[in-house]
């Protein structure tokens, strides 16, 4: 017989992982998926929670990092999305045919985020003269306004942030934190007097992005985007992956090298300390609530969500128990929330008249950190109970229950790495030998669905190509961490510490 309790929980398997991480969100109470509107998900008090405290390490790092945040509007004028169209589309065409962009001369512009945009016709009963957008992103209305700020190099660097919403015609399927029509999204921009003023920012934001993912206890790919992958406005874009539970890839953050490339197109020049005018150099920060939904599907289990202490919305749970029987309870564990919340843990009183039982299984569900429980017998002992949500129980004296909780925190964070790592390296595998016979090349071995593969790699786009048919998975680009010894090109055989991955992606 199963299980009577867990199927009660109405949560499939985490082995059906396509089935289970919908159910999850909305049996954690994260969101309600009933809007009417198809990827426009109602926030609930939890999800929106966690998503807050996500957004306070991103705050976090922006204040050491001298970044100021700002909020620009939602509405963009169609003459500007027609401004950045027609930069995208130039460099797109130049990159494809080799050239410098200032060589071309366009007549005809890609649509570009036409496609993807919601449009706003209408103001009241009257129809606009120039028809606006909700903001798909911020380029065109953040370097419209820059372009007033900056005038002299005392002006930069500048630093800008904002967390918004942002919106997207999604067609595709949606999901869930990881494909929506309204993003809950994290942008940073800067200006910087030269192209080593930028490269240091992109370093800067790959600290930051590393320091946001370890809190997460999420480890991760960063690639340098290939070529026909990186945003046509971009010098360069590296991103960072999170390998979810089923093998694919989920893009959790990127950040773009502009070089000076949007500051041409949008006159955005400085004069520097000779009186000569320059153009200046950008980059960009991206990241969303697929940070949240990287947490739901690496951390879950068959249970329910396990919350990282760092954006856990209670990291302690406490729960009386037989508090009918003694008064004493109630004042005692009263008590414990105040002094822990006194040294800045986040606690919640399940004071609620129902069995402990019924508790226990709710903040399961809802992957609290800590249930710390305490009855009778326990304050006559001077001990409680604590059950970290990874699978520790044990006793803890309420003399020094401060240390004891926060030593608990670090036991969960510290497993929830350990499980992540190890789930990790057993989706990460190294790529089958390819064979090139007369019949074209050729896998020594099929390959497994739910995999990601490294391999070394030095070729061309075509040889790329080559690898993306054969396999039916997407390049990631060029990962930052390398080989140690040189090994040979699984395509041209030339030796190279360059490591690829190729995955199939969200």
């Amino acid at each position: 017989m199963g299980n009577p309790r867990k199927a009660k929980r109405g949560i499939p398997p985490k082995s059906e992982f396509n089935s289970w991480y919908p159910s999850i969100v909305e049996i954690a109470d994260l969101v309600d998926k009933r809007y009417p509107i198809k990827g426009m998900d109602v926030w609930k008090p939890y999800g929106l929670k966690a998503m807050s405290l996500i957004d306070g390490l991103t705050r976090n790092q922006m204040s050491e990092t001298n970044h100021h945040e700002h909020r620009f509007p939602l509405l963009v004028p169609e003459n500007l999305l027609d401004k950045e169209n027609k930069l995208v589309s130039r460099l797109k065409a130049a990159r494809e045919a080799g050239v410098d962009p200032s060589e071309l001369r366009m007549d005809e512009e890609d649509s570009g985020f036409k496609k993807e945009v919601y449009w706003v016709t209408h103001g009241g009963e009257n129809e606009l003269d120039s028809p606006m957008f909700l903001r798909p992103t911020s380029e065109t209305p953040m370097y419209t306004m820059f372009s007033l700020w900056v005038r002299s190099h005392t002006d930069l660097p500048l630093k800008t942030f904002q967390i918004v919403n942002t919106f997207r015609y999604e067609t595709k399927q949606t999901r869930s934190f990881i494909r929506v029509r309204e993003i809950h999204f994290f942008e940073a921009h800067t200006v910087h007097s030269d192209e080593e003023g930028a490269t240091k920012q992109i370093a800067e934001d790959a600290s930051m992005v590393q320091s946001i993912l370890h809190d997460l206890c999420l480890p991760n790919l960063v690639s340098k985007r290939p070529i026909w992958d990186t945003f046509p406005g971009a010098w360069y874009t590296m991103a960072a992956d999170v390998v979810m539970p089923n093998g694919r890839t989920l893009q959790v953050a990127t950040y773009h090298h502009y070089r000076d490339q949007w500051a041409r197109s949008f006159d955005l020049k400085y004069e520097d300390s000779n009186g000569e005018t320059k153009f200046c150099h950008q980059t960009t920060f991206g990241m969303s609530e697929r940070l949240l939904g990287s947490v739901v599907g690496m951390h879950g289990d068959d249970q329910g969500l396990i919350m990282p202490p760092a954006i856990a919305p209670f990291q302690v749970i406490l729960l009386p128990i037989a508090a009918h029987v003694r008064d004493d309870v109630t004042t005692e564990i009263s008590k414990l929330k105040d002094r822990l919340s006194k040294i800045g843990i986040r606690t919640h009183l399940d004071d609620r008249d129902v069995r402990p039982g019924v508790k226990h299984f709710d903040w399961e569900i809802k992957g609290a950190p800590i249930r710390l429980e305490l009855g009778p017998r326990d304050i006559d002992s001077g001990n409680c109970v604590i059950t970290e949500r990874t699978g520790n129980k044990y006793e803890a004296k309420l003399v020094d229950i401060e240390d004891s909780v926060n030593a608990a925190l670090d036991s969960v964070s510290d497993e929830l790495r350990k499980r992540a790592n190890e789930s990790f390296a057993n989706l990460v595998k190294e790529l089958p030998d390819i064979i090139n016979s007369d019949n074209g090349y050729e896998l020594s071995s099929p390959l497994s669905d739910g995999t990601v593969y490294s391999f070394p790699f030095c070729g061309n786009d075509s040889d790329a190509e080559v690898l993306e048919k054969l396999s039916g998975l997407t390049m990631l680009g060029e990962c930052v961490d390398q080989y140690p010894e040189p090994r040979n090109c699984v395509i041209t055989g030339n030796l190279t510490t360059n490591k690829q991955h190729i995955a199939r992606m969200y």
